[in-house]
């Protein structure tokens, strides 16, 4: 009989099972959930191929598996969020412009509206109905604090790409941009939302003004994020953003910096938020804009920063924390569909 190469064993006794059957049955049994309880076809394989929906589970499963593996053991774990991420947006938008062209099965059933992260809040308010979003949105702050900016946004992966154009630290953005400018348009858009249902704006208008915000929002990420390497449209623009930072206040998952902290900026330079100013480190926690991303984990040199939850240690923190968040972002990757 053949032996097993040696370099497979290896590869073999690296894999973490226990994380990886958490990563499975979460991911797989959610989607299960979510199949047997939608009176429709929430999975497109039983869309495109009914009955098929169980092989679709299976393979988003083993993805989690996979992608679980790679964030919590690679050398790059930014390097592998961002790309995982990316995946995510780059089949939501494939299977809306798909969708767009005529293949009306890649879409939900229902009115369609823009996949813009200001509409979860907009949306709602405008039309007096349709919380699905909001109550979704809502569960993922309970259940990952604010790391929906990181992980699960179709929209964020955007501006982390055009983010990382420029290396080095993110160059800081103005006190009244973080303070008043994103304060300020949540104001605005939840109001203006209110403002045009109350005055029975046609839903082709509210749309029209809709696109120019989502546009406004590609502008920022082009110009502000791409110059500045620190992600613009999150931490300055987007007030979902905001509504996320501060869950992320309350939420029982935490960043947290050692004692010893020589502020040499390796973790600024990985984080894309700003979320770690020498102010923030000589404090012991990160900013507001924090998003729970963890690049600076393994960006610092001396190994003291760390995820903190209630009862766990720093490794079973971070272990706990990435399981969960790939576990839903494979549930959001079979079924975010607008």
């Amino acid at each position: 009989m053949q032996r097993i190469p040696e370099y497979l064993i290896a590869r073999l006794r690296g894999i973490d099972y226990q994380a990886a059957a958490w990563l499975f049955c979460l991911s797989a049994g959610l989607l299960a959930l979510a199949r047997a309880a939608s009176p429709v076809p929430v999975l497109l394989a039983d869309r495109f191929l009914p009955g098929s929906g169980p092989a679709q589970i299976l393979a988003l499963g083993l993805y989690a598996c996979f992608a679980g593996h790679k964030l919590l053991h690679a050398r790059r774990p930014a390097r592998t969020r961002s790309l995982i991420w990316a995946l995510f947006s780059l089949v939501f938008f494939t299977q809306l412009a798909l969708g767009l062209a005529g293949m009306e099965r890649m879409l939900m059933t229902g009115d369609l509206h823009l996949p813009i992260p200001a509409l979860i809040l907009a949306g709602p308010i405008y039309r007096g109905q349709g919380l699905f979003m909001p109550v979704l949105f809502g569960i993922t702050l309970l259940l990952v604090g604010p790391a929906w900016c990181s992980f699960l946004c179709y929209m964020g992966s955007w501006d982390d790409r055009a983010s990382r154009i420029r290396s080095g630290p993110a160059r800081e953005a103005p006190v009244w941009a973080t303070h008043v400018l994103r304060p300020g348009l949540l104001i605005l858009i939840a109001g203006a939302a209110w403002l045009l249902r109350s005055l029975n704006v046609p839903a082709a208008a509210a749309v029209g003004l809709a696109l120019g915000l989502g546009l406004t929002g590609v502008a920022v990420m082009a110009s502000w994020s791409r110059v500045a390497g620190q992600m613009a449209h999150c931490t300055v623009f987007c007030p979902i953003g905001l509504i996320s930072n501060l869950a992320g206040r309350v939420s029982p998952w935490r960043i947290r910096i050692a004692q010893g902290c020589t502020v040499c900026g390796r973790c600024a330079r990985a984080c894309r938020y700003s979320a770690l100013k020498p102010q923030d480190l000589e404090r012991g926690k990160p900013g507001l804009t924090c998003t729970l991303c963890t690049d600076c984990l393994r960006a610092c040199p001396h190994g003291l920063i760390g995820l903190r939850f209630p009862g766990l240690e720093p490794q079973q923190a971070r272990r706990a924390f990435l399981i969960l968040v790939v576990s839903i972002h494979a549930v959001f990757l079979g079924l975010a569909r607008v």
